[in-house]
Parts: C-alpha cells; sequence; structure tokens
C-alpha cells in the first residue's frame, strides 16, 4: 500500500524482546511497531508489526488505523489485551508504547 506523505506525517518505532521459551523468540527475539501519525490530526494513518505471518500483522494493525492518539493509547492498548490472545501479547504492547512515547517526544520539538 502506498501511502502519499504530508509534511504532518511522522513515522515512529517501538521495539520489546519477546518472551523467551517460545517459538517466535526462537525466531526473531524482538517485535517492532512502526506508527505513522499525523501530528496535526494525532491520528494513525497506517500500523505495522515485525511479525513473520501477514496474517497477524494485518489482523493487529487492523486495530490502529484511524484511530486518534489524541488522548493518549491506553483504549488502543485494552483492544490489543482483549483480541490479540497471544503469548507475547505483553511484548507487544510494550512496543506499542515505546512508539507512543518516541510519537510524544517528537511532538513536543
Amino acid at each position: 500500500m502506498s501511502i502519499p506523505v504530508k509534511d504532518s506525517y511522522v513515522l515512529v518505532a517501538g521495539f520489546a524482546q519477546l518472551p523467551k521459551g517460545t517459538p517466535i523468540y526462537e525466531i526473531q527475539k524482538m517485535i517492532g511497531c512502526v506508527l505513522i501519525i499525523d501530528k496535526d490530526t494525532e491520528t494513525i494513518i497506517d500500523a505495522s508489526f515485525t511479525f513473520l505471518m501477514s496474517i497477524t500483522n494485518d489482523f493487529i494493525s487492523s486495530f490502529f488505523r484511524g484511530k486518534s492518539v489524541g488522548n493518549g493509547i491506553e483504549p488502543l492498548l485494552e483492544e490489543v489485551e482483549t483480541k490479540f490472545l497471544v503469548p507475547p501479547q505483553r511484548a507487544v504492547i510494550q512496543s506499542i508504547r515505546f512508539a507512543y512515547e518516541r510519537y510524544l517526544e517528537i511532538k513536543g520539538e
């Protein structure tokens, strides 16, 4: 998918270690969350995760597209907690938090 880039768009990323002892840890070790956010509207334009299987990435990314981060990301994290029921759930949430924190740093500049 090609995204027309506007001056107000920023791309932020966050990473977290996957839980040891899980099959995905043996393959990947870390999970990444990438968000494209429009600073003017505080809307997530697109999201992607570094999962090997596209169905996993597509499913979790759909929680974020078009959603606002203007009042924080807690409602989005709650959706992950209730719908994304996989062993690396905590690592995914941490990667999202790190990406959001990076956004807040950029927004404050």
